[in-house]
């Protein structure tokens, strides 16, 4: 495991994330059709991570969406209100990759020696609502479950800050989520064949 201090949305987290496949995008790296055959979204992922790789940048130039940048805005404030509600001190951090650099997860902080947080600023109300209604947390479930593989972690805590739902109590959701080794194996199985489409669209770049 390498990990690599740096704040998220600066040039040097671009920049040392390009060409890694990332917790943030496994649920497209590693979705497949009912036949196994990957689908679009993969296959989309997989030639964007092989011309991060030749380019060594950003396919998207670094790109950054409002809601990116709401999310980096409110993220030191949910931050405050998980520590403050849980007891728990986050450590902010960086990005941790493989020892390879093939595989990197972005985590919003450590908890001690075992845990991870994973925060989420949600901009839509029925998605924040859903969450509130259901507690159904798999919409991240590959991206949380990738950051505990690749940081060897416990548990991950999904926290959704919504400081538009102050008036009613409810500006922060949090859902601990426990390493499941069963889902890592089955989601690591899919993220090599994955790794290797992704060798592939290189080589017919470098050919």
């Amino acid at each position: 495991m390498i990990f690599i201090d740096c704040k998220q949305g600066t040039e040097e987290w671009l920049h040392a994330r390009a060409g890694a496949i990332t917790a943030s995008m496994c649920a497209d790296a590693v979705d497949v059709t009912k036949k196994g055959e990957p689908t679009a979204k993969s296959i989309a992922y997989a030639a964007r991570v092989a011309l991060e790789r030749v380019s060594g940048k950003p396919s998207d130039g670094g790109f950054v969406s409002w809601e990116m940048r709401r999310g980096t805005e409110l993220e030191p404030h949910a931050r405050i209100a998980y520590e403050a509600n849980s007891g728990n001190l986050a450590s902010e951090s960086g990005i941790v990759m493989t020892d390879d650099h093939l595989f990197g997860y972005s985590t919003d902080g450590f908890i001690e020696d075992d845990g991870l947080i994973e925060i989420k600023c949600q901009s839509s109300a029925e998605k924040i609502i859903n969450l509130w209604r259901t507690r159904d947390v798999s919409d991240y479930m590959h991206q949380m479950q990738m950051g505990m593989w690749i940081s060897n972690r416990s548990w991950c805590d999904l926290v959704m800050y919504a400081p538009q739902l102050a008036a009613v109590g409810k500006e922060l959701f949090i859902e601990r989520i426990a390493r499941d080794e069963e889902f890592i194996d089955a989601m690591v199985e899919k993220l090599l064949a994955f790794a290797k489409r992704v060798d592939d669209n290189e080589a017919v770049l470098r050919g």
